[in-house]
């Protein structure tokens, strides 16, 4: 089949290079000038185990499968990554059970090399560490997402893929002849195609909206939650990921370390209801007090604001996280359509797994 996907970022590209290998026809269309300038540019580059997610979810499964994948096809492509493990602390006894739910949480969704430390060995691990307990995931990681993505954009293009820049899609109507595609930019016009993949990210729910016939009460309402990072001065003082308890819409403000040792912090829970990327300075003040709970030594004026993202968000503040949505002809009723909302974290983790399972089903 012909097929077109929606968007460059990395869950689109992973999807365009299943369908390229197995013999499909593929053109990515991506709205801006280069691939993976949304969501995928704006993470924290982390290779997540799959401890959090709710047994049997499309999160959970495309997490741990995706995981495997990833560090495979890291290996054989020459990008760069790391299994620098973390570490998931508790710095009172009202946090202890929660990481122990995470603990068991992992096992269940069959997370490889997790075990549970007090504070004494976390310290060990890391000297500068303060906690009572610990879980220690041996298989979290890095990833250089920007050159994950390039490598995914070589193989689309070695399997004679095209990658279509500034053709932002408007709408889509199915026919007789297959999908009928309106697309804008500089060279606008329409085109036919057989199938269609919509990996738009924050842009997924006007596409759909913007598709013929595709129920309006499938369109999942999107919400922004801004996560905003900060910057470290100073040598690096942890050789893990430290992540906090879980808070409500995120992970809590973790240390992530990137590939050359330097430290970052983030993301917070900012609800916003427009596109902004500015991080407040001001806001350095929580961090401070969070990161603090777990390392006392944060020196003061050591933070500087670093960068931002938007995760596209299924559900609001209060509300207990949704799933991935992966819609095909079985969901939305529409002939090779797969459309995807909702793919945050751990999609840059899930992307390869993701694309598998949207290859298999844009034929139904």
């Amino acid at each position: 089949m012909e097929v077109l996907v929606i968007g460059a970022g990395v869950v689109g590209l992973a999807c365009a290079r299943a369908l390229a290998r197995s013999g499909h026809s593929v053109i990515v269309a991506e709205k801006e000038s280069a691939i993976g300038c949304g969501v995928s540019s704006r993470n924290s580059e982390v290779i997540h185990a799959g401890l959090y997610y709710p047994t049997d979810s499309l999160r959970a499964r495309h997490c741990v499968k995706g995981r495997e994948l990833l560090y495979d096809y890291c290996a054989s492509h020459g990008v760069a990554a790391k299994r620098c493990g973390k570490l998931v602390v508790a710095t009172t006894e009202l946090e202890v059970p929660k990481i122990e739910g995470i603990f068991q949480q992992g096992q269940r969704n069959g997370v490889e090399g997790l075990s549970m430390i007090d504070g004494g060995r976390a310290k060990a691990l890391e000297p500068n560490l303060s906690c009572l307990a610990a879980l220690h995931s041996e298989e979290t990681g890095i990833v250089d997402s920007h050159g994950f993505m390039l490598a995914l954009q070589g193989d689309i293009e070695d399997a004679s893929g095209n990658l279509a820049l500034n053709a932002e899609i408007e709408s889509l109507t199915h026919t007789a002849l297959g999908w009928n595609v309106r697309y804008g930019g500089a060279d606008s016009g329409t085109l036919t195609v057989d199938a269609v993949v919509i990996a738009a990210g924050l842009g997924a729910q006007a596409l759909a909206g913007a598709t013929e016939g595709y129920p309006q009460d499938r369109i999942p309402p999107l919400v922004y939650a801004k996560g905003n990072y900060f910057g470290c001065l100073g040598k690096p003082a942890f050789t893990r990921l430290i992540y906090p308890a879980p808070v409500d819409g995120g992970l809590g403000t973790h240390l992530t370390i990137d590939l050359a040792g330097r430290m970052r912090f983030g993301p917070d829970v900012e609800w916003v209801d427009q596109l902004d990327y500015e991080v407040d300075p001001a806001r350095s003040e929580s961090f401070y007090a969070s990161i603090r709970r777990y390392w006392p030594g944060l020196p003061d004026e050591a933070l500087v604001p670093d960068y931002s993202g938007i995760r596209p968000k299924l559900t609001g503040p209060g509300e207990k996280p949704a799933d991935f949505m992966i819609e095909g002809p079985e969901e939305h009723g529409l002939k090779r359509l797969v459309a995807l909302f909702g793919i945050e974290s751990p999609g840059l983790t899930s992307a390869l797994s993701i694309g598998i399972e949207v290859c298999e089903r844009i034929g139904e």
